[in-house]
C-alpha cells in the first residue's frame, strides 16, 4: 500500500475567509521541518514532545479571547489529525512560551484549557507522521474569538472546538512548519 497522495489544499481556505493577522515563533517557521524537539515521544517517532513557543499581534480590536490550534491535514485519515487545542486564551495574553502545550498543563494561561487531541490526550501532541510518508504540514493557527469564553468544556473533541470556531472567529493566524521522518 503506498501512502502517497497529492498535497490536500489549505484547509482553512474552505472556512469562512476573516481578517489576518500575524503569528511568529522563535521555535517554529513557515515550511521549514519541525526540529526533534516538537515531535511526539511515542509510537517510535523519537522526539521531545515540546510545543514551539508562539506570540502573535495585530489582531481585530473585536477580539475578546485566543484558541490555539495545531491540525495536520495530511494524515492518512479522511478527517485530518488535531495535535493541540488551547481554548479560552485571555485577550491580554499574546504568547504561549515553548513547552506551553505539556502534559500537566502547568504552561497555559489562567483560564486557558486542553481539550483532548487525536493522540488521546489534553496536551500538545508532537508530529508522528507515518515512516516514508510525504512531509506533513502542520497548521499552527492561533484564532481570535469574539467572546471571552468559546462555551465549550474540556470533554468536547477537536471538531467540536473547531465547528464553534466557525461563529466566532474574527481573525485568524497561521504558521506551518512541516516533518517527515
Amino acid at each position: 500500500m503506498s501512502l502517497e497522495r497529492p498535497t490536500d489544499p489549505d484547509p482553512y481556505t474552505l472556512l469562512p475567509e476573516v481578517p489576518a493577522f500575524t503569528v511568529t515563533s522563535t521555535d517554529v517557521a513557515d515550511g521549514d521541518k519541525l526540529s526533534l524537539t516538537h515531535v511526539f515521544d511515542g509510537m517510535g517517532a523519537g522526539g521531545e514532545n515540546r510545543s514551539p513557543q508562539l506570540s502573535w499581534r495585530d489582531f481585530p480590536e473585536t477580539t475578546r479571547s485566543f484558541v490555539v490550534t495545531c491540525f495536520d491535514p495530511d494524515a492518512p485519515i479522511p478527517g485530518g489529525f488535531w495535535h493541540w487545542v488551547v481554548v479560552d486564551i485571555p485577550v491580554g495574553v499574546t504568547e504561549l512560551a515553548h513547552d506551553a502545550g505539556n502534559r500537566s498543563g502547568s504552561g497555559l494561561p489562567d483560564g486557558a484549557f486542553h481539550v483532548t487531541n487525536d493522540l488521546g490526550e489534553k496536551a500538545y501532541g508532537g508530529a508522528a507522521p507515518p515512516p516514508g510518508d510525504r512531509p506533513h504540514r502542520y497548521y499552527f493557527v492561533v484564532h481570535a474569538v469574539d467572546t471571552d469564553k468559546l462555551g465549550v468544556d474540556d470533554t468536547v473533541s477537536p471538531a467540536v472546538v473547531s465547528f464553534t470556531l466557525a461563529f466566532h472567529t474574527v481573525g485568524r493566524a497561521i504558521i506551518t512548519p512541516t516533518y517527515a521522518h
